[in-house]
């Protein structure tokens, strides 16, 4: 009796192990992500920054969300030696799950394209293609929600999150990326 109890729970446990992982979705590799970013012609670079405290608190000010490391990459697509922008590869956890997100700015710095890459929580909760959109070149000021972005029923975590990363990757850029784009 005591065996079987232990087996049932087992099954039971391993059951709720594999239902829990299928609902993980990584729907797109690094490479497919700089292609869907830049397209399949362009030359992608690596733009690593190191933050300094000053660049990092600007950055929290503007995006009002803590950045944790000073450590940033951006991705820069080229074509014919000619910017076409910039992509950042984000990873947050939204409930207790991550969701992974490509975000592409134009070369001037704006948002142009939110691709979920990977998302870990129920199906349910990820933002759909088209409530991204209403971020696109919107100024920083904007992305919020209730103040300019229209919320998600059922997925307000989901929501905040993506914007979260978003103001992070657009502050970042202003901080420490627009000045070297001029020069």
């Amino acid at each position: 009796m005591r065996k079987q109890r232990l087996l049932n729970f087992l099954l039971g446990l391993l059951v709720v192990l594999l239902s829990t992982a299928s609902l993980a979705r990584v729907y797109y590799s690094k490479q497919e992500a700089m292609e869907l970013a830049f397209g399949k012609e362009a030359e992608v670079a690596l733009l690593p920054l190191f933050l300094t405290e000053a660049q990092r608190k600007a950055a929290e000010r503007l995006a009002r969300v803590k950045i944790d490391s000073s450590l940033f990459t951006f991705y820069v697509g080229k074509k014919d030696g000619k910017v076409m922008g910039y992509a950042a590869i984000e990873t947050h956890t939204v409930r207790t799950k991550p969701e992974t997100l490509l975000i592409v700015l134009k070369p001037g710095g704006k948002l142009r394209r939110i691709e979920v890459l990977a998302f870990h929580e129920p199906p349910e909760y990820q933002p759909p293609a088209r409530w991204f959109v209403q971020l696109f070149d919107k100024p920083i000021e904007d992305l919020r929600l209730g103040g300019g972005v229209e919320g998600i029923t059922g997925a307000t975590l989901s929501a905040r999150a993506a914007l979260d990363s978003v103001r992070k990757v657009l502050a970042i850029y202003q901080v420490a990326v627009a000045g070297q784009d001029k020069k």
